[in-house]
Order: C-alpha cells, then structure tokens, then sequence
C-alpha cells in the first residue's frame, strides 16, 4: 500500500505511529481510540492491544522453541535448532559469568529471557512497515465494516514506551529487592544516605544515590525504547517514497534493503545492551558496601 494511495505524508505517517488503544472515553465508555488525542483522553486506563498482543505472541514463541529443543536434545550430532539454542544459551551463560560475580540461581534464566524476548520484539521492525497493518485494516474492514483509516496496529512492541518501561520497572523492582535482601533495610538505607561523602554528606548522599538509582529503569527504557523508534520512523519514512513514481520506488528499495542490513545490529545490540545492564544492575545489587 503507497503512502499517496489513502493518506497524506503527515497522515500516514501518524497512522503508522499509533497503536490498537482500547480504553475507556469520557464522553463515549468502552471505546477504541481513533487518533492519539483521543487515546490520551482515555488516561491510565487505556491498553495498548497489539503491544500487548505481540509481546505475549513473541514470548511464547520462545518459550515453545527452546522448550521443545530441550524436549529432544540429543548427545549425538545435534540438528540446527539446538545448536543454535545452545549456541544462544552458552553466549548469556558466558556474559553472565563476566558481569556477574555472585551465586544466584535466577540471574541467568532472567538473562536469557531478556536477551530473546527483546530480541524477538525488536525483529518485527524488519518485516516490511505497511504488510501487517494493512492485511489487518482490510479485515477489519470486512469482519466489523471498520474505517481503514481508523485501523491501528504497531506490531514492534519496543517502538511502546509502556513495554519499554514495564520491562525495566520489573528489572527495578529485581534491584531493590536483592539490594535489601542482601544487606538488610539498614544497609540499603546506608548506602544510599552515606555514600560517596560519608555521614556528614547529607543531604547531597542521597541526592545523588537516589538520582543514580533512579535512572538506570529511565535509561534501561528510553533507550531500548529510542533507538527501535528511531529505527522505525526511517523505515516509515523510506516507505513514503513507493508512491513518488518509479525512480523513487526504485530507491526507496535500495534504502530500504541498507537500512535493514544496518538495522539488524540494532536489534541485537539494543537486545544485548538490556541484558547485560540488567546483570551489572543486579550485581551491583549484590555487593556489599562496608
């Protein structure tokens, strides 16, 4: 579907940025928005559904995959799916071991089910932008006689600052529970009123550890959440090119092609640099400070 076919550039751009909200409306009850102005108006309430549907899609995925590896793993020549379950296992198992210097049974499953999840999540920005909304507004179209134009579906649940931030406020809450789990409420609170200028550094001590503390969810989220953005939005962008006539169509497929190659270290860095933050995180959790 060109851009120039049913929208404006600035249209089709904003129909591209805006979720499948479900929500309660003021003035209308239990509706699905039809821009982001009138998703707003719904507030906290309001659910992003294909977010929500992609992420459980993907995770269960995973899931499924390496349970059914792990189901027929075998000791003789192992076929492509284990080896590279294996190979994805052994490359967290290794991060883990050099970023974390505790014994906790749970760091490393956790690890690993963040580093695929967002990883999967991440891969649906490669899929062509216009493909899934599309199919899924025509039947839509056919199934509820809904306006096409008032069909919403983002299908990379990290282009979501809310699945960004779920993910991290989780990753949070990890942090402080191993933090006061392992040097008593006493010794959190310590260390974030005596450090780094002792007990005559108040209250400076707990401005700055408190800004510390808070910032590693803010930047595990925006930044996951910016950079499959920012990645987004080119591709978007690229796409308004199909409609401008055989030449820019031609180029639009040159871009598209490079930007996909150069986007696929995104999704795996962005994937890797959650993981390997959340494991420092929580090692810092783990230290004791005397």
């Amino acid at each position: 579907m060109a851009a120039s076919e049913t929208f404006s550039s600035q249209a089709y751009i904003q129909h591209h940025l805006t979720n499948l909200t479900l929500g309660w409306h003021p003035e209308h009850g239990l509706v699905f928005a039809h821009d982001k102005a009138e998703a707003a108006a719904m507030g906290f309430w309001a659910i992003n559904l294909d977010t929500l549907f992609f992420s459980i899609l993907l995770g269960s995925l995973f899931l499924w995959l390496f349970k059914r590896v792990a189901e027929r793993i075998t000791a003789g020549v192992p076929d492509g799916a284990q080896n590279f379950v294996e190979w994805v296992v052994e490359f967290v198992e290794e991060n883990v071991r050099g970023s974390f210097s505790h014994r906790n049974p749970l760091v490393a499953p956790l690890a690993l089910t963040i580093f695929a999840w967002i990883f999967l999540m991440n891969l649906m920005d490669l899929i062509p932008v216009d493909l899934i909304p599309h199919l899924f507004s025509q039947l839509m179209a056919v199934v509820l006689g809904a306006d096409p134009h008032h069909v919403y579906l983002k299908i990379v649940p990290t282009t979501d600052p809310n699945a960004t931030f779920g993910m991290a406020i989780m990753v949070f809450i990890l942090v402080l529970y191993y933090s006061i789990k392992m040097k008593g409420v006493g010794g959190f609170l310590g260390e974030l009123t005596l450090q780094p200028f002792g007990k005559w550094g108040l209250p400076a001590n707990l401005i700055l550890e408190g800004i510390s503390l808070l910032s590693k969810p803010v930047s595990l989220a925006l930044r996951l959440f910016g950079n499959m953005y920012a990645g987004e939005m080119i591709f978007i962008l690229i796409a308004l090119l199909y409609g401008g006539g055989l030449l820019l169509a031609g180029t639009a497929g040159l871009l598209q092609f490079i930007w996909a190659v150069f986007h696929i270290l995104i999704v795996i860095l962005q994937a890797f640099i959650f993981m390997v933050l959340t494991v420092v995180y929580l090692d810092m959790a783990h230290q004791e400070h005397h």
